[in-house]
């Protein structure tokens, strides 16, 4: 038998749930082909222009007006673009069944996003994935970012105390010092280098996480050691 009445899974965005380098690389495209529209230059050397510069710690942004010379095009007009666009991002088949999951076995799903509105709403609409959450936290929206107790006390005052709280996120250096300090369980999936925010383990016990794991399809094992949630799997 399955159970609903236990646990408030709620997950973080960015390199947790898809890869963020995705956003960027989408954004990029989109930059290039204004700049292209906009100078002549053609968009798969303005493109490569770009992702070259961010490999190598360089401000894209600048790199790429510096490279084309246009007096027309500002910084602020890229940083636009590369906020607003919607974005060409995709929900991995294994991530999808892993929230179909969640969404069957237990009791509410959450989502924590540092970011503004409608840059995350964007990715959260072309992936796909509002239909999975009964809350969504963005912290231009809330007015407070990670590691700020707030966001995660939200699901405390909405949902009270007599649930087991899950938070999965990816940065070791504040996603899982707030919910840590409240007492829920805080998992962390590992980078497999593509991360934009790059991890560390090497941490003082407020930062660790709880559970590492490799994959969110490693996400029922967790539950089985939790809350005896036996022979589910994926």
């Amino acid at each position: 038998m399955t159970t609903k009445n236990n646990i408030v899974f709620v997950f973080d965005l960015d390199d947790t749930l898809y890869k963020e380098i995705d956003f960027l690389k989408s954004a990029y495209q989109e930059i290039s082909s204004y700049i292209s529209q906009n100078s002549g230059f053609a968009e798969d050397i303005v493109y490569e222009k770009m992702i070259t510069s961010y490999y190598s710690g360089d401000n894209p942004f600048q790199s790429v007006l510096d490279f084309v010379q246009s007096q027309d095009i500002t910084i602020s007009t890229l940083l636009n673009i590369y906020r607003n666009h919607e974005p060409n991002i995709t929900l991995s088949e294994s991530n999808q069944d892993v929230l179909a999951y969640l969404k069957a076995n237990v009791y509410k799903i959450g989502l924590i996003t540092d970011g503004r509105s409608v840059q995350q709403r964007n990715k959260l609409k072309a992936l796909g994935l509002t239909e999975y959450f009964d809350e969504i936290i963005i912290s231009e929206e809330f007015g407070s970012e990670k590691p700020n107790v707030k966001n995660f006390n939200f699901y405390l005052d909405k949902y009270g105390k007599n649930y087991t709280y899950i938070y999965i996120g990816d940065n070791t250096k504040k996603d899982f010092i707030a919910p840590n300090a409240l007492k829920w369980v805080s998992v962390c999936l590992t980078d497999n280098g593509e991360n934009i925010h790059k991890q560390t383990f090497d941490l003082e016990e407020k930062l660790k996480p709880l559970f590492v794991i490799n994959s969110l399809r490693q996400i029922p094992e967790i539950l089985k050691k939790l809350n005896n949630f036996n022979e589910l799997s994926l």
